[in-house]
């Protein structure tokens, strides 16, 4: 069960409006890991053309109440309209596209010594307990687990686009999941606010803000892809760049970086060529079957694939959740 259930719905509302800046954000391909690290048996071949980071498809309008794949199935179906003031740009609506490399990030490193958090498997269940503060080292990798200074200063070119408000807090998060998930009757939508966790402690949200836009192209986050929320919980939209090490960036890999708040896991997953799968790959809910490294052991089993790609970590619940918005 969730420690404070009333922040499930939390959305990410900022209240911001940035500006030009010289500071980019961190590359999500950059050759540093995760802190959590399980290789498959297998090495995928994608059918997808290969996303490249300059010229992301915008997820903007693709959000539905049903699984539909390169969609949001979300639980909400009205927005607050909050989230990022104005358009940076690396967002180029001709194209509909958005550019990472171009993207600014919030300026500042904090390193947070009292980050914890807890995964343990109890018999049939895993219990997922975190503080919310990320890691600070990330094994196996060169970058350390950081956040930027927030609210966001008048003085920081990130500004001009995004006024963010809310500072980052140690929160209390227990969920208990299943440790061997199974499919459910039906797959379910996901809530603004936590929808798993990543291997560094932190909470990642599904790609909206709270405009029902596309959080990782519109809102600006810190060098480590994340922000804090009207409750200070700092948390992702995407895969954070400071979660990769070197075991994630080989071709072939597969890599454990997080779980789902219905108990499957989240990898990071490359082909031969070293690409990331693009939404043509997975299914409705941005999973897929295959081999995998499970608690120790190679098992043939469901998962979630990060993508560069909207919507980036979870389509819809392929499991039950221990809780959605609906």
């Amino acid at each position: 069960m969730l420690a404070a259930s009333a922040l499930v719905l939390s959305a990410c509302s900022n209240g911001s409006a940035q500006s030009t800046t010289t500071s980019t954000k961190a590359s999500s391909s950059s050759t540093t890991q995760a802190s959590s690290s399980s290789a498959g048996s297998g090495v995928a071949q994608w059918s997808g053309t290969p996303v490249t980071e300059t010229a992301i498809p915008l997820g903007d309008g693709k959000v539905s109440t049903s699984p539909q794949v390169g969609y949001q199935d979300s639980c909400e179906t009205t927005f607050n309209g909050g989230g990022a003031r104005a358009d940076g740009p690396w967002i180029d609506t001709s194209n509909n596209t958005w550019n990472l490399k171009e993207k600014i990030a919030v300026q500042g490193a904090t390193t947070w010594s009292q980050a914890s958090h807890d995964f343990t498997v109890n018999g049939d269940s895993r219990v997922l307990s975190t503080n919310d503060l990320p890691e600070t080292h990330i094994p196996g990798g060169e970058k350390t687990g950081t956040t930027g200074n927030f609210p966001i200063a008048s003085s920081d070119p990130a500004y001009q686009y995004d006024t963010n408000p809310n500072h980052v807090a140690a929160q209390s998060l227990s969920w208990t999941v299943p440790a061997d998930p199974k499919a459910a009757s039906s797959p379910a939508c996901t809530p603004l606010g936590p929808i798993g966790v990543f291997t560094n402690g932190v909470v990642f949200f599904n790609a909206l803000d709270d405009g029902g836009r596309d959080a990782g192209a519109h809102e600006v986050q810190d060098s480590c892809d994340g922000h804090p929320q009207a409750t200070d919980m700092y948390h992702y939209h995407d895969f954070s760049a400071c979660l990769q090490s070197t075991d994630t960036s080989a071709p072939g890999s597969s890599t454990l970086v997080g779980y789902a708040l219905d108990g499957y896991g989240i990898f990071l997953e490359r082909d031969s060529h070293g690409n990331f799968p693009t939404d043509a790959d997975l299914d409705a809910c941005h999973g897929r079957t295959s081999t995998i490294t499970w608690d120790g052991r190679s098992t043939k089993m469901y998962h979630y694939d990060v993508t560069i790609e909207y919507p980036y970590l979870v389509g819809c619940f392929h499991g039950t959740p221990v809780s959605t918005g609906r």
